[in-house]
């Protein structure tokens, strides 16, 4: 399918499709007039990077991850998956840590504190 046709089956822009091409996420053949022919599984697996980038992760990441991802939402839990997410995971909370001690001092500063 041609990426008109990728686009309209799942939600995501051109740009977006193009993008994860260029990041290695989705492959494409090129035809002979140079459009992008996508399999028909890239509709599976552009569902699986927008969960995955809705869930927080990069895309450096998700090309980590994504050869473990199955049906819709799964994930076979290949050789370090679970050490990748439990990884990203810590971030996101020293993230969420840092965010609440800047609200603290900043209330703070207005008296809110």
């Amino acid at each position: 399918m041609l990426i008109g046709e990728l686009s309209r089956r799942t939600g995501a822009s051109a740009r977006s499709l193009r993008h994860y091409e260029a990041q290695g996420l989705l492959t494409a053949r090129r035809g002979t007039n140079g459009y992008r022919a996508f399999d028909e599984d890239a509709v599976r697996t552009v569902g699986q990077i927008r969960a995955l980038l809705r869930a927080g992760l990069s895309t450096e990441v998700i090309r980590r991850v994504l050869p473990c991802t199955r049906g819709d939402r799964g994930f076979d839990w290949c050789a370090e998956l679970r050490e990748i997410l439990d990884g990203e995971l810590a971030v996101m909370d020293e993230r969420i840590e840092a965010l609440r001690l800047s609200r603290g001092a900043l209330a703070g500063l207005l008296g809110d504190g």
